[in-house]
């Protein structure tokens, strides 16, 4: 199972595994990852799992789509390496996958 590594605005990691298919989102909110409010159930319609995806995986991952680059642009703290991870799916290619929480959801 990929692993997914969530790190906190104070450091703190929370490494998880997850199954493929699995969202980085639900991931998070299934295993009490704090920082990860996921309000919409994973429909990109909130902006609240809002994550800095670490640098060496941005080219990994599917493009942003035209509804995740709205809802990141109201954003607080969006940054070129923002992402929703309710549009992230875990595979076998994201083993090792680091994602880092903004200090805030809202």
């Amino acid at each position: 199972m990929p692993r997914i590594t969530y790190v906190e605005r104070n450091g703190t990691k929370h490494e998880i595994e997850l199954d493929d298919g699995t969202s980085v989102m639900r991931g998070a909110v299934d295993n009490d990852v704090p920082g990860i409010d996921g309000d919409c159930g994973g429909e990109c319609a909130c902006g609240t799992c809002h994550v800095y995806v670490d640098a060496a995986w941005l080219d990994k991952l599917e493009p942003v789509s035209e509804a995740e680059a709205s809802m990141l642009s109201f954003a607080d703290a969006a940054q070129s390496n923002s992402r929703l991870c309710c549009q992230i799916k875990v595979s076998a290619s994201l083993d090792g996958l680091i994602v880092g929480l903004p200090e805030g959801q809202h």
